[in-house]
């Protein structure tokens, strides 16, 4: 969703000319995006490195830790989440283009939102043994006593994502689009300092075990604490630049015709696939809590060698970061970026132009998705002792649990461009249909995991999650061959499978550089030590990187250029004049989700595409048309047109809101 941009025939809102002379240039505000993205999510792993450093990667401690750390993302994702992103969010960008830039409509939601979240987080707070009894199945008393201490330090969480979700929102709409792509790296900085801190004060666990006995405040202080301070410090930091916007932003009550139930009227198929993806996840994750509830037990009973043996939802957590990368940086910029373009030609009614559209993204983003797949999967092992804690059985563990998901990573990315036509197309009803799919399936197939050996159910969650991915794009392409009436589907297969000839040879290629390095052999290199490791990943990657690009060229793959195009021609120059815009992911949920991290790309924003990168994708500049225009999109299966959640809500004129007034005027 964004702010469009104001056509030449109509003249731009009153005051709304000082807005871009505060607007940073567009080569600028991609350059600080990216630089801030990519830093962030390499200090993202390096506090997981750490993590398995200071508890190892296959502990109790870890497991429940990682368990309730990731409570406060999903319950806020799960409650409120879809309201911030299809709901609040596009009213702030609206207002923001009133004649007080939005200063008061925008104090009034905030105020709003603060008061809904924090009351929302004092009672999930309050509620920590319950959520925990709710999420977990198989603890112990002790196991359940440590978990309610960890969510008590976590859940506070809740409150300050909400609140970073809606500073972004207001810096974006405001063209300021970096801070909120930096600032996760104060969070991730925070948590790194307190987990080094503990293996500097207590020791790493492989040379001084951390257990449930030996496990007291002071620990959870380091661990948790922490990481709840860096979302603090994450939050806080976002309020200099807000301030510096200079708009008067305060405390304001009277929410009387601010138009939030309309809005929350046109999101309602929106709001519950969020609400049904995400229950469907928790209960997925509750099944995934059953492992390492066993692990202790052995431990207890004297086994440690099958205890050992059982990957927990902290291996799970781990490969799901790994097997998310490609998709996180490669696809969800091209589908953004491609987003306009479907629009578009929705609004044309142009089912050809939005069939090429799709076509072309999904071949596209698959240069990057495909060879992702199989670099993962040939990469597992040295990645798997890597991010182990020194411990080659957790490495193995992980290894294993990734080579499972990593070849699902390009359908995931495709069904995630596919959804995109159906956004495009202001259908937020079959989305819906469509998780409810995929919903039902996973809770049916995780209720029968439960029931395997404990020792296989991670790596069942793992096919579970890549069996989705696929299911996703069969449902997926059978509504959207009933919208399209095909899906260029021969130039797609083709594409596809030249780029898998291309990724195979590359990780033959790689497999042959690990055989060399030892990295097969239980004694090889690889696994001497995770410095060595990385240096196997360090230097097998690049090796396997020239031969799929070497292949590409033989193969005749053209779309490497296309996917290189829009992603170098944001580092060029652009027209100082160039008006920005503010998007939110419109994501909810269609892909299995299986990292509980919160992601601040969900709330990512950039600046408007003009010149050379427009022309690339056949756009002229914005992401969506006027708020104001009619809609001439089509519906499906005999269904009317509908409304794209948050999408032409009436307000009245910016900034002229006849229940609360500016300054001393009302307007009558």
């Amino acid at each position: 969703m964004s702010a469009a941009t104001p056509s030449p025939e109509k003249p731009a809102p009153a005051g709304a000319a000082a807005a871009p002379a505060a607007q940073p240039s567009e080569a600028r505000s991609s350059a600080v995006m990216a630089a801030g993205t990519l830093v962030s999510r390499f200090l993202g792993f390096g506090k997981t490195w750490m993590l398995a450093a200071a508890l190892g990667l296959g502990s109790t401690v870890t497991d429940t830790f990682i368990n309730a750390n990731n409570l406060p993302n999903l319950i806020f994702l799960l409650v409120a989440g879809g309201v911030f992103n299809a709901v609040l969010v596009p009213q702030i960008i609206k207002a923001s283009k009133g004649p007080d830039r939005g200063a008061d409509y925008i104090s009034r939601l905030l105020t709003l939102a603060v008061v809904v979240l924090l009351s929302l987080t004092l009672l999930v707070t309050l509620l920590a043994p319950w959520v925990i009894e709710l999420t977990t199945q198989g603890y112990s008393p002790q196991q359940k006593s440590l978990a309610v201490s960890f969510a008590f330090w976590c859940l506070p969480q809740i409150f300050f994502y909400g609140l970073y979700a809606l500073l972004t929102q207001v810096l974006n709409a405001n063209g300021a689009f970096g801070p909120a792509m930096w600032a996760p790296i104060l969070n991730n900085i925070v948590a790194i300092a307190g987990l080094g801190m503990f293996i500097w004060i207590l020791g790493a666990n492989a040379s001084n075990p951390h257990t449930l006995d030996n496990w007291g405040p002071f620990q959870t202080l380091l661990v948790a604490g922490f990481s709840t301070i860096g979302v603090v410090a994450q939050t806080a930091i976002l309020l200099i630049p807000v301030l510096r916007l200079r708009l008067g932003l305060r405390p304001r009550f009277g929410w009387r015709g601010v138009g939030l139930g309309q809005a929350a009227r046109l999101s309602v198929w929106t709001l519950a696939t969020a609400a049904v993806g995400q229950l469907a996840f928790l209960y997925v994750m509750r099944i995934a809590t059953i492992p390492g509830a066993e692990r202790l037990r052995l431990e207890r009973a004297g086994d440690h060698a099958a205890a050992a043996t059982l990957p927990g939802n902290a291996v799970l957590e781990v490969a799901s970061q790994l097997y998310l990368l490609p998709h996180s940086i490669i696809a969800l910029s091209l589908a953004t970026v491609l987003f306009n373009r479907m629009t578009r030609a929705s609004q044309d009614g142009n089912r050809a132009e939005l069939r090429r559209a799709l076509s072309h993204g999904l071949r596209t983003m698959a240069v990057a998705t495909v060879f992702g797949a199989l670099a993962l999967f040939a990469l597992a092992g040295p990645l798997g002792m890597f991010f182990s804690g020194e411990n080659r059985q957790d490495g193995v563990m992980l290894a294993q649990t990734l080579t499972i998901l990593a070849l699902s990573t390009p359908f995931m990315s495709a069904n995630f461009m596919m959804s995109r036509v159906f956004y495009a197309n202001e259908d937020a009803r079959t989305p819906f249909f469509i998780q409810l799919v995929l919903a039902i399936v996973n809770v049916v197939a995780a209720f029968f995991i439960q029931f395997l050996p404990f020792d296989r159910i991670i790596f069942a969650i793992a096919l579970l999650y890549t069996g989705g991915n696929i299911l996703s794009v069969v449902v997926s392409a059978t509504f959207l061959r009933r919208l399209l009436g095909h899906l260029d589907g021969p130039r797609v297969a083709s594409s596809y499978i030249r780029m898998g000839y291309a990724a195979l040879g590359s990780a033959l290629a790689g497999a042959g550089a690990l055989w060399l390095m030892g990295s097969y052999k239980a004694d090889g290199f690889a696994w001497s030590s995770r410095p060595a490791a990385l240096v196997t990943v360090v230097v097998v990657g690049p090796v396997m990187l020239a031969v799929y690009l070497v292949l590409l060229k033989v193969l005749r793959v053209t779309e490497l250029r296309d996917l290189l195009q829009p992603l170098l021609g944001r580092l060029r120059p652009a027209p100082a004049e160039a008006p920005a815009r503010a998007t939110t992911s419109v994501d909810t949920g269609l892909i299995p989700r299986i990292s509980g991290e919160f992601d601040a790309a969900s709330f990512r924003a950039g600046p408007e595409l003009r010149g050379e990168d427009a022309a690339d994708w056949g756009v002229d500049g914005g992401y969506l048309p006027e708020e104001e225009l009619p809609s001439t999109a089509q519906g499906s299966q005999g269904r009317a047109e509908i409304p794209l959640p948050g999408r032409r809500t009436y307000q009245g004129q910016a900034g002229h809101n006849p229940y609360f007034p500016f300054g001393r005027r009302k307007k009558k």
